[in-house]
């Protein structure tokens, strides 16, 4: 039973997946632009978050009544620790970003859609100097200390997946977006794990 829930589990994000790679697209920005004109910013955050919570839900009905597991307490403190680091990188590296622009809310009081506007500016100091993308760190962080039960464990899973693959696209669009200045900063800074020394390379 728990096979057959966590099978559906993975559909469900592989249909967020999906999702968001059309709507993030630039195809799918045209068409969120024509639907929405200055909204489509904030339609494409309420879809993504919608269909997120759609995922998360029907997988907790799933897979939500199994047992929690029962870790020694050295592995308890350390999923406390990962989870706490996680909110912290998640809340300084968020004030990087411009959080009305993100939401869509810059872009509904401008009158103009996305597209409109220029690219944010490339960040590299603080968090952005130590990872390339401090808030997908964070985001694992959290929900690798989260894991407690066979849902919190396929949810972590799937995100992490999630994240990686998104990367990968991500990176191409800022690639797109900036240029040499992102060849250089990418191969400065790693993707998600920080670098104990600045001699070792790689990500």
């Amino acid at each position: 039973m728990m096979d057959h829930g966590l099978l559906l589990y993975a559909g469900l994000w592989l249909s967020f997946a999906l999702g968001h790679s059309v709507f993030a697209s630039v195809a799918g920005r045209r068409w969120l632009a024509r639907l929405a004109g200055r909204g489509d910013r904030l339609l494409y955050n309420v879809v993504a978050l919608a269909h997120l919570a759609l995922v998360l839900g029907l997988g907790w009905l799933w897979l939500g009544g199994w047992a929690a597991f029962a870790f020694p307490w050295p592995l308890e403190v350390l999923r406390a620790a990962a989870a706490l680091a996680g909110i912290a990188i998640l809340l300084i590296a968020g004030r990087s970003y411009d959080p009305a622009r993100f939401f869509g809310l810059t872009q509904l009081r401008a009158g103009a859609p996305e597209q409109g506007f220029p690219a944010e500016p490339l960040v590299t100091s603080g968090l952005n100097g130590v990872v390339r993308h401090p808030l997908y760190l964070g985001l694992l962080l959290l929900v690798w200390g989260d894991v407690h039960a066979p849902f919190t464990l396929a949810t972590a899973l799937f995100a992490t997946l999630y994240v990686l693959i998104g990367i990968r696209f991500e990176e191409r669009k800022l690639c797109r977006l900036y240029g040499s200045r992102y060849d250089a900063y990418r191969r400065r800074v790693p993707m998600l794990i920080p670098r104990l020394t600045r001699s070792v390379a790689g990500d």
